[in-house]
């Protein structure tokens, strides 16, 4: 049951990231050594726990942006790939510590690691990764990069600790909801677009709109997997439907059903993030609710917007082929609504 989404400047052509993969492949192949390299380790679970995720057919879009990001500016050096492979064990730390916070069973198809090793396991191998990371950083020798990846894991965590002061409390607002994203999910994506241009130089305007790219980026990806978790496949999601449900998130189709919502509409949704009242009845009563109300249309709508201030940032930049490679990622990561 897929949610429908007009894409009016794709007409005639499906939304992809190939033009990205394709122009980074290279230097992607690089990061990918890095990466296997660097989860090495004497500790034998170490490697199996991070391996399960890495190999798991993640998209590494993350790390492309770093990439691209740095090519877009000009940037000639070798520092790229260690920070590109930074930015992917950031994101992999975060996953592993998410999946023990929210309990949750699957991560990109896949028995999440707390599954198969347990919460303790995925906790430290997490924290394995984000010390590879900060390593990694520091051989770049960058300040500005590292203060700029530093500051994003500070971020991340008060994010992750904002999410859990707002769970399940029905008078959330779209304000605070837009700032926990913003926080958990779009600052790495502003992160790994900005240290592109710091490595190629630090030109202020090229971090600026780098920056915002991501960050802006990052935000309609997150409303799309808002929408998706009531409303699309577990393929398109890489979890089970319904697991922001199950978990009593608070997240922008549901403060917009609370806010369009009767009294009724209300109590259902008291009792579902109050009391657990979870069932799988009960999510079809919430998707139903949400179709009826305009909930997800109104969020897919939202992410829509980020999107154009995404490419509206990268008006700086001529036309060419890394440029119409990030303007078509954003297509690709709102049609994935479709």
């Amino acid at each position: 049951m897929g949610i429908a989404v007009a894409l009016d400047r794709d007409k005639g052509r499906q939304a992809s990231i190939e033009g990205l993969v394709k122009l980074v492949a290279a230097d992607m192949e690089r990061v990918n050594q890095m990466i296997l390299s660097r989860t090495g380790s004497d500790v034998l679970m170490i490697p199996e726990v991070a391996n399960h995720l890495i190999s798991s057919g993640g998209k590494r879009l993350r790390p492309m942006l770093t990439l691209s990001a740095a090519a877009l500016c000009g940037y000639q050096g070798e520092g790229h790939v260690k920070l590109a492979a930074s930015v992917e064990f950031m994101h992999t730390a975060t996953l592993l510590h998410d999946d023990v916070v929210d309990e949750s069973d699957m991560r990109r198809g896949k028995p999440a690691a707390r599954k198969v090793w347990g919460n303790e396991a995925s906790v430290l191998v997490g924290d394995f990764l984000l010390g590879q990371a900060f390593r990694m950083m520091v051989e770049v020798g960058s300040l500005d990069a590292l203060d700029v990846l530093s500051t994003a894991a500070a971020v991340i965590a008060e994010g992750e600790v904002m999410q859990l002061s707002v769970a399940r409390s029905l008078a959330t607002t779209e304000d605070e909801y837009l700032a926990v994203i913003e926080a958990k999910t779009a600052t790495l994506f502003a992160a790994a677009c900005e240290v592109g241009p710091i490595l190629a130089g630090n030109n202020p305007d090229d971090r600026a709109a780098c920056r915002a790219y991501g960050m802006n980026l990052g935000v309609a990806f997150q409303l799309i997997d808002d929408a998706l978790d009531y409303g699309g496949t577990a393929d398109a999601l890489g979890k089970n439907i319904g697991d922001d449900f199950r978990e009593g998130k608070l997240t922008l189709p549901v403060v917009l059903s609370l806010q369009r919502g009767d009294a009724a509409d209300r109590e259902f949704w008291r009792q579902a993030l109050e009391e657990g009242a979870t069932g799988d009845d009960a999510l079809k009563r919430a998707v139903a609710m949400m179709r009826g109300n305009g909930a997800l249309r109104e969020t897919i709508a939202r992410a829509e917007s980020y999107g154009d201030a995404a490419r509206a940032a990268l008006d700086r930049y001529p036309a060419g082929p890394l440029k119409t490679a990030l303007l078509d990622t954003v297509d690709f990561c709102i049609s994935r609504a479709h």
